[in-house]
């Protein structure tokens, strides 16, 4: 590369123009690069969502469920399949590896879909999941003065909103709809022998218009259509109904037996802080800015101030900005930190600012890189360049200290050949030394599964800001030496920290099995702060929005479940430590997506002190004593809510397997009841649900012959008596509305649907006389894993010792809980992919150490010359596990990634030294010992500045107490801890290993 140092020094000017057009081009990139929280990931799982209404949980599995999961059992590389049937609705998670591709899965799936053979009414949806499908906005809406708000928001806001780019979905919950409710006498239809079904069809009937060929006039075909409608409600008035099973009884008008009439529906309420509104959800496309699209998103709400006020349940964006900010700071502070280092080294304002030249250059260049491949600014990348800020000066210092030692000790003018031979004398080691942190991210490929993409954005931008700096490093800082000292102090003496430095060498190599033993004991002694350390995956951060919920028994109405809601709403309102709520009742479940009259769902966001782990079980309490006061079998939750970011995998699972449901049920509640018990776990839920009070109509099928009744007719004479029929839309009135039709008395109890007649052609009989009719008790939902029906129970760990914790809870269900007989058990949870993760890094970086040795061979040249400098890695833990220990940082995936840099940072200050000694030897002839000397004198002061430059870099980022900085804290205080103990013990010990390879050629030297 020193062709580039020669190029440069001949066309300064020109280099001088591209900098600043990759300046420019770096700040434009910058400025485009979409913001967002996390790496923009799709997750390899597909959702299938199967609609089959009126179904129940058992018909669904049967009839749905299984057919479906038999069919996706041969989709190519399908790694786990999880299923719930519930009533009307199924919901199929299908879960593959991640270098799957999605489309062709996808393509798969549709296909078995058609294949499968479902019932005719069965409707199917296919979702895939990535970071991008959350909600980026909770939005409560309030009308100004006498504004219709619904009307507003249907015709005016949603239309703008879906006009932005980016935008996915725009939901908005508690809107009421105007409903045609047709109510009909019950006694008068029954004395025509009218089910609702025929007048639903005789409604049908009158909307009717279809082609009928054309009229050939004049050379022109003119099409012909026949219709029949009824445009106002006095013609459906005068509809003429007829009976098929009562030929002979009179026609009647629908007017005649019904009343009709417009009402008005509200299938879910949505509050705010005790105060009626409109809940509008948000969700972004996958690869949109999520701060452009909530920037644009408030512009078009904003622009309604005069019609309407809005509250803020939640909003991911400004969370985003808040990581962003704190990161951006933390990046700048570290750069500043840096800066005075390099300046206490060097104690030269001019060569200070050349050697941090590259920060700011090797960022933005890095900037332009990531644009051209679609990433996003986000907390992995910022993360990556706040890491990488330390390690970019790195070769900056290193040139520009010996152009300055060079151009002093030898007393001459700054010429170009001075510059070009100062360059050259560390080319070798300082790209060397960037390859080798370069290679280690290599092996991050190596790692599967969602820690493999998520570090990847982190691995791309610190390389391409390493490669940019080098490149700034034999170009830029040249230059910039050259025009900035005209004049150079003379050669300081020697000072006295080389001077104590050139003695603490020659007695190490006096005494180098004493230092070789003293290290290793160190390293040892350091092996035994892993266990008080824990084991996580990625520590566990409090988040100021919670998640709360109850549930009633699933028969439980909205008016019931409105009125118990309103009591917990006023007592979170007595709350000081809760700054708002947003409430929705009977809308869609948080993990299900299901909609369920019977349960509420809160976001509860918290002021900044709260401490979120004491004030959890204090509010789950007080929902307790208001909700199970009124019914004791509700079920109650809260947990802070996820920022979709990566599985914590702090969790625990035990699954339970039997095909006998009941005692499933049983197992599952005992399980349930030990882990609540457990003080290192919270957030304990039980997949199992609750069984649910059934009637059965069970019919006689020589019976029902006999008479001519089929089964779908005593199907709809029930669904009659239970509830509306749904007769599809209408347009009356120039209105376009929903069609309901309704008995004014429905069934309420058993006796009313023994009572219920069936019309036959022979005339009505009792239902009774063709089925019986008899309770039972059924589960609302059957949940099944890889086609086996089971229970989870599952807690989140409380403590950042992931395995320990699990292990104990997994041991404990197994020996001290009897599982009643035909009862299987499989414990497994985070800790498991934890381990693989690990396990996965481990090998990472055992790739990494043999890419950084082939590297060096082929460097060097010599078989030994790696093996020295790699001795320096040995040490590494002693500093990085210190340091976690002081910190109180678990060791975390986060802290593997820091070990892994550690291989590439730590080897560059072993590659300056022993460089230097190579160039002793081979052009100075020096003796091995006196090449060690010298070389750690000259390199001493490089090596301190590089490694305090980096280390100062990451303080800011190791002391962060900030939200959303926690993934990147583990690793800092890891390479800060790593990069002290290494360097201190490389300066030492490397000299000591050196001769230790060399011995024979020491001894040879010594005896001559």
């Amino acid at each position: 590369m020193g062709f580039l140092t020669r190029f440069s020094l001949k066309n300064a000017f020109a280099v001088f123009i591209i900098s600043f057009l990759l300046i420019l081009g770096g700040l434009y990139s910058f400025t485009r690069l979409k913001v967002d929280l996390l790496p923009n990931i799709e997750f390899p799982q597909l959702s299938v969502e199967v609609f089959y209404p009126g179904a129940s949980p058992q018909d669904i599995n049967e009839q749905v469920t299984e057919k479906l999961e038999t069919k996706f059992k041969g989709i190519d590389g399908l790694k786990k399949i999880q299923s719930s049937s519930f009533e009307s609705i199924a919901i199929i998670n299908l879960e593959f590896p991640f270098d799957t591709e999605l489309d062709d899965a996808e393509q798969q799936v549709n296909s078995f879909i058609k294949e499968a053979g479902l019932p005719e009414t069965v409707e199917t949806n296919v979702n895939r999941f990535s970071f991008g499908t959350f909600p980026i906005f909770n939005i409560s809406l309030f009308a100004k003065g006498d504004q219709d708000l619904e009307q507003l928001v249907n015709e005016e806001i949603i239309p703008e909103l879906n006009k932005i780019q980016g935008i996915n979905s725009v939901s908005v919950g508690g809107m009421t709809e105007d409903i045609l409710q047709i109510t009909v006498d019950q006694e008068k239809a029954a004395q025509l022998a009218l089910s609702l079904n025929e007048i639903k069809e005789s409604i049908n009937a009158k909307k009717f218009s279809f082609p009928a060929g054309n009229l050939n006039e004049n050379e022109i075909q003119v099409p012909v259509r026949v219709q029949e409608k009824i445009e106002e409600i006095n013609e459906l008035e005068n509809l003429v109904l007829q009976s098929k099973f009562a030929p002979n009884a009179p026609p009647v008008k629908l007017g005649d037996i019904a009343s009709i009439e417009v009402v008005t529906e509200k299938p879910e309420i949505t509050r705010y802080n005790e105060k009626e509104s409109l809940s509008m959800a948000i969700t972004k496309k996958q690869d949109a800015n999520t701060v452009e699209v909530a920037e644009k998103v408030l512009s078009v709400i904003n622009s309604y101030d005069d019609r309407l006020e809005y509250a803020i349940g939640f909003d991911s964006a400004e969370g985003i900005e808040k990581s962003v900010n704190t990161l951006v700071k933390e990046g700048l502070l570290g750069a500043l930190f840096a800066s005075i280092a390099v300046l206490i080294f060097l104690r030269n304002f001019r060569a200070t600012i050349i050697a941090i030249v590259s920060i700011p250059l090797s960022l933005l260049i890095s900037s332009i890189f990531l644009n051209q491949l679609d990433i996003s600014l986000n907390i992995m990348t910022l993360g990556g360049m706040a890491v990488a800020v330390g390690r970019v000066v790195d070769d900056s210092i290193v040139v520009i200290e010996n152009i300055f030692r060079r151009v002093r000790k030898e007393n001459k003018a700054m010429t170009d050949e001075l510059i070009q031979d100062s360059t050259k004398e560390i080319l070798k080691a300082i790209t060397s030394s960037t390859i080798t942190t370069v290679v280690v991210f290599l092996p991050l490929g190596l790692v599967g599964g969602i820690t493999g993409e998520f570090f990847l954005p982190f691995a791309l931008t610190i390389v391409f800001s390493l490669l940019a700096s080098l490149i700034v490093a034999v170009t830029i800082v040249p230059i910039l030496a050259k025009f900035s000292f005209k004049k150079v102090p003379k050669e300081e003496k020697e000072g006295a920290m080389q001077r104590a430095y050139a003695s603490s060498i020659k007695w190490s190599l006096n005494h180098k099995t004493l230092v070789i033993f003293l290290s290793i004991a160190l390293l040892a002694g350091s092996g035994f702060l892993v266990k008080g350390l824990g084991f996580t995956f990625i520590p566990n951060e409090e988040q100021k929005l919670l998640v709360a919920t109850f549930q009633l028994p699933s028969s439980t109405s909205l008016e019931k479940t409105n009125e118990v809601s309103l009591k917990v709403e006023n007592m979170f309102a007595e709350q000081k430590d809760i700054n708002d709520v947003t409430v929705g009742i009977g809308s869609r479940d948080f993990q299900t997506g299901l909609k369920r009259q019977n349960q509420a769902n809160y976001f509860i966001s918290l002021g900044d002190g709260v401490s979120v782990s004491e004030f959890i079980p204090m509010l789950e309490k007080e929902m307790e004593e208001i909700v199970l006061s009124i019914e004791p079998d509700a079920k109650i939750g809260i947990q802070e809510q996820s920022t979709g970011g990566p599985p914590s995998n702090n969790n625990v699972n035990i699954d339970l397997y039997s095909t006998d449901l009941a005692v499933l049920q049983d197992a599952a509640a005992s399980v349930e009841d030990y882990m609540m018990k457990q003080e290192d776990l919270k957030y304990v839920s039980n997949n199992f649900s609750e069984k649910q009070k059934q009637v059965i109509v069970d019919i006689d099928p020589e019976k029902s012959a006999q008479l001519g009744v089929s089964g779908f007719q005593v199907l709809g004479t029930i669904t009659d008596k239970t509830k509306p029929v749904d007769a599809g839309s209408m347009k009356l009135g120039g209105e376009e509305r929903r069609v309901s039709i309704t008995y004014d008395e429905k069934s309420k109890t058993i006796e009313d649907l023994r009572n219920t007649m069936i019309f036959t052609q022979q005339g009505p009989v009792p239902i009774t006389e063709i089925a019986s009719i008899t309770e039972s008790e059924a589960f609302t939902s059957i949940q099944k894993l890889d086609g086996k029906i089971f229970a989870r129970v599952s807690a989140q760990i409380d403590s950042n010792d992931i395995r320990a914790v699990s292990s104990a809870v997994i041991d404990g269900v197994q020996n001290d809980i009897e599982l009643p007989e035909g009862v299987s058990l499989e414990g497994g949870g985070g800790s498991d992919e934890t381990v693989e993760t690990f396990t996965q890094l481990g090998i990472a970086m055992v790739v990494a150490i043999g890419l950084v040795y082939l590297t060096m061979l082929i460097t060097f040249g010599q078989a030994r010359i790696p093996f020295i400098i790699l001795s320096s890695l040995i040490f590494v833990p002693i500093g990085s596990l210190l340091g976690l220990w002081i910190a109180d940082e678990p060791m975390s995936v986060s802290v593997m990634i820091g070990l892994l840099m550690l291989i590439g940072i730590v080897t560059t200050n072993a590659i300056v030294m022993v460089d230097r000694i190579g160039q002793n030897r081979t052009e100075k002839g020096m003796p091995i010992r006196e090449a060690l000397i010298e070389a750690g004198i000259t390199r001493l002061r490089p090596i301190l500045m590089t490694a305090f430059a980096t280390i100062a870099a990451l303080i800011p980022l190791a002391l962060t107490t900030s939200s959303g900085t926690l993934i990147s804290k583990g690793l800092a205080v890891t390479v800060i801890g790593g990069l002290t103990s290494s360097t201190l013990l490389t300066l030492i010990l490397i000299p000591v290993i050196y001769e230790v390879f060399f011995y024979r050629q020491v001894k040879k030297e010594r005896n001559m």
